[in-house]
């Protein structure tokens, strides 16, 4: 079997984080919702931070990772990913923020997002993102001590 460019850089990227998770007794529990197969509905995770917009991604520039399919808007984009995918992936696995403070998980929409300290937030809608955004730090609290331990329920 060979291996892809991509599929190689994948999996040498994800190593290091498996490696983390199974140190913390979350071996295989961290997995990024995706809309079949692919993350953040076809949009660009990196341009979020570059663009301050969702930018939709392209099928010419995409990279398999954490089991889902990721595409950008160019392929500087991808490689810049790549080379620290964490920093531009967002939290609690592409799921819903606010559902994850809640204690479970729910799907995303590209356009309700906020950066905050440097990481990337998703919610169900913007209606969701409001009240998400009524007290961010506690939300953030919430949803990180839930966090993966709603992925089981």
């Amino acid at each position: 079997m060979s291996l892809t460019r991509r599929t190689f850089m994948a999996a040498a990227a994800a190593a290091p984080v498996a490696a983390l998770l199974a140190s913390r007794g979350h071996a295989q529990t961290e997995r990024y919702y995706s809309n079949d197969g692919i993350a953040i509905d076809g949009s660009d995770a990196v341009a979020y931070f570059t663009e301050g917009r969702p930018v939709r991604g392209s099928k010419d520039h995409y990279v398999e990772w954490m089991g889902a399919k990721w595409f950008f808007a160019s392929n500087e984009n991808l490689e810049t990913f790549m080379m620290n995918p964490k920093a531009y992936a967002p939290q609690y696995g592409g799921y819903c923020a606010w559902a994850v403070s809640q204690g479970y998980t729910a799907s995303t929409t590209p356009e309700a997002w906020k950066i905050v300290d440097g990481k990337l937030y998703l919610n169900y809608s913007r209606r969701i993102q409001r009240r998400w955004e009524r007290d961010i730090p506690s939300n953030i609290a919430a949803a990180d001590a839930n966090w993966p331990a709603v992925l089981a329920g």
